[in-house]
């Protein structure tokens, strides 16, 4: 049984460990691509950050993500924490 368990805990740790490595996005400068990476951004999402972030200029805070249409609070939320505003940590 003790072996059955190391090998469960290695599955799951080799499950979450990705998720913990997910690199920041800086929204300010991400490319459709990268923007891609953000849970629940797909192409359609990604292309209109893009286009109101050059229509409005930079995003001063996370929660002006709210202004795209199809990025709403949940998105931003489970995303908060690899989402970059320039250099800020």
């Amino acid at each position: 049984m003790n072996r059955i368990q190391t090998l469960l805990l290695a599955l799951l740790l080799a499950l979450c460990v990705p998720a913990w490595c997910a690199e920041a996005v800086n929204i300010n400068t991400a490319s459709v691509e990268q923007l891609t990476a953000l849970d629940g951004i797909g192409e359609v999402k990604a292309r209109a950050i893009v286009e109101h972030r050059e229509a409005n200029g930079r995003f001063r805070s996370v929660d002006q993500l709210e202004d795209v249409k199809g990025v709403g609070p949940k998105t931003i939320e489970k995303n908060r924490d690899r989402i970059r505003i320039d250099g800020a940590p």
